[in-house]
């Protein structure tokens, strides 16, 4: 990626070396994030049990005051640049939609675990998106797992997961995800095949992020895309399922298969028009 030029986003919130701090009340408990870890192993999205259990209100907890990342962090700093392209490109694309505008997300760098407002979070979930708080949460030694456990290296495949986890902030100031969980708690047996559509527009919106970025910034280089679609297809519930216990169960995917987050990925990259990005109105994923 080309990222010399871009500029650095003031919303990295450091926490590592702080500490995991749960307490508080209205907090998650330990048992809560057991259910939640062994929710992700047989396919279940980790923060519905999150949700459920802290009543889907935000929760009062223990934390290290915000700091940002040192000026010689260069991780740090290529997150910091990732995030400010979403940023500029998701400004412009609001200003566009001429609704709302468009609100910058904190995104938490932590090791470990940290807490949240939607309960503890843990790096064995992997990246995610608190609604209740607006934070992206990012433990980078998953970027580590991406390279060694899944094959998927490359700073482009770890922009890509960055801007997955903003496309849930997109979906969250446009009321998308809001209106799931409505649709969730009317039918909890659709809840699966909710999280399915609303991961695959939050990959649409990844790679339409990319198209628009590109277009305005030049950030790609050769060989970008095939990391992001490496990274999308390693990521897939089909692949990680038959990974870790040799046989999938396709009622219980949250994220889509490899095909799919793939195909989803290049229709936000290919096309750079967020219509494009509709998985609910598709008949077929």
């Amino acid at each position: 990626m080309r990222l010399d030029d871009s500029r650095e986003s003031d919303n990295v919130e450091d926490r590592r070396g702080s500490g995991p701090m749960i307490g508080g009340r209205g907090t998650i408990g330990i048992g809560t994030i057991v259910l939640a870890l062994v929710a992700m192993y047989f396919g279940v999205d980790p923060r519905i049990v999150m949700e459920l259990a802290g009543g889907g209100a935000p929760t009062q907890q223990q934390q290290a005051p915000a700091r940002t990342p040192p000026a010689d962090d260069a991780r740090a700093r290529f997150v910091s640049k990732v995030l400010g392209e979403t940023e500029d490109t998701w400004t412009q694309l609001f200003k566009q939609f001429g609704n709302t505008p468009y609100v910058d997300p904190k995104l938490v760098l932590y090791t470990g675990a940290t807490p949240t407002a939607c309960g503890s979070g843990q790096s064995a979930m992997g990246p995610f998106y608190c609604p209740a708080d607006s934070k992206v949460y990012l433990d980078m030694s998953f970027f580590d797992e991406m390279k060694q456990r899944f094959q998927a290296p490359g700073d482009f495949a770890q922009a890509y997961v960055i801007a997955h986890e903003v496309g849930h902030h997109v979906q969250h100031l446009l009321g998308i995800s809001g209106r799931v969980d409505q649709l969730r708690r009317q039918n909890p047996a659709q809840a699966n095949a909710l999280s399915v559509r609303l991961e695959l527009q939050a990959d649409c919106f990844a790679g339409l992020w990319a198209n628009r970025a590109d277009a305005a910034r030049h950030i790609l280089e050769q060989g970008d895309v095939e990391q992001a679609l490496n990274a999308a297809s390693a990521i897939g519930d089909d692949r990680l399922q038959k990974r870790s216990q040799g046989y999938v169960v396709p009622d219980t995917f949250t994220h889509g298969t490899s095909a799919q987050r793939v195909r989803w990925f290049k229709r936000g990259l290919e096309s750079g028009d967020i219509k494009q990005c509709d998985t609910f109105g598709a008949s077929q994923l």
